[in-house]
């Protein structure tokens, strides 16, 4: 006798209590992966601060909802700024720690992508998206690391893509933003682990400070609604498991590297692709 167990869509969103006590700060949190991963960290009990662009009345349904899920008095909030600027970047962090009295979890989401192949790519095209991808993520851990290096722990979490590893035609700037945070992750860990150690702030029981990076392989978001049917069709094909990921399955693997028991996991590169890059 066999039996088969039916595919959960609230996986992220299962209460917990991994994150009690702990505020995040989630770029480009209110869509998307984004906002699968401000839902999973909220439901584990994190204080959540979502970013986001331009959108003004998307962010505050997206916020109503959070507060709805996380129960009266939860305090979320939700603001505005723009991550290729990096005097938006450190504004937006001293918001955040303004606003909730500290930083502990910084999720660097936000992303952007502008596709052509390269004989046609622009200076523009090729700058926007190395600024958003990569430089708004170096700024913001910057502005979070200044904030956590004294404190001596913290979770940064980036969040880059499958393309990074496999590069993808028509993506050039895409995929090197996204290749860029591997060696990003890998230093701030590095630095990290090297300040904490340099002030006395490492020992058994502490929970440090970790950089990590998750990259997604092709997700049920919007961001694929352009894609043709048949194009689709032939990128599931693709993928080992045959399908595309559920945000959710993303959220959760960024809510367990952001727990306090995940801090033996520094400097690491988390693949949730379907086997597509392996």
């Amino acid at each position: 006798m066999t039996s088969t167990l039916e595919p959960s869509t609230t996986t992220a969103t299962a209460p917990g209590n991994k994150l009690r006590g702990r505020v995040a700060f989630v770029t480009g949190g209110t869509r998307g992966i984004g906002a699968a991963i401000s839902r999973s960290l909220a439901a584990q009990g994190a204080t959540v601060a979502a970013g986001y662009g331009r959108n003004t009345e998307q962010a505050a349904q997206f916020l109503d909802v959070l507060n709805g899920e996380a129960g009266e008095g939860a305090g979320m909030s939700v603001h505005q700024g723009d991550v290729s600027d990096p005097a938006e970047c450190r504004r937006t962090i001293d918001e955040v720690i303004e606003r909730h009295g500290r930083l502990d979890i910084l999720i660097n989401n936000a992303g952007i992508t502008i596709d052509r192949t390269v004989p046609k790519m622009t200076d523009d095209d090729w700058n926007t998206v190395i600024s958003v991808n990569l430089s708004g993520a170096f700024y913001l851990a910057q502005a979070a690391m200044k904030h956590m290096l004294p404190r001596g722990t913290g979770r940064i979490v980036n969040v880059s893509s499958v393309i990074g590893e496999t590069g993808n035609i028509g993506q050039a700037n895409y995929a090197a933003s996204k290749a860029g945070l591997f060696g990003l992750t890998k230093t701030l860990a590095r630095e990290a682990a090297f300040h904490l150690a340099r002030a006395g702030k490492l020992n058994d029981g502490g929970i440090g400070l970790t950089i990590n990076t998750v990259t997604p392989g092709f997700v049920a978001t919007e961001m694929v609604d352009a894609i043709p049917d048949k194009v689709l069709d032939q990128i599931k094909e693709s993928i080992p498991v045959k399908r595309l990921a559920h945000p959710d399955e993303i959220a959760r693997v960024v809510h367990f590297l952001a727990a306090d028991a995940s801090s033996y996991i520094t400097g690491q590169v988390w693949g949730v692709n379907g086997g597509l890059d392996m």
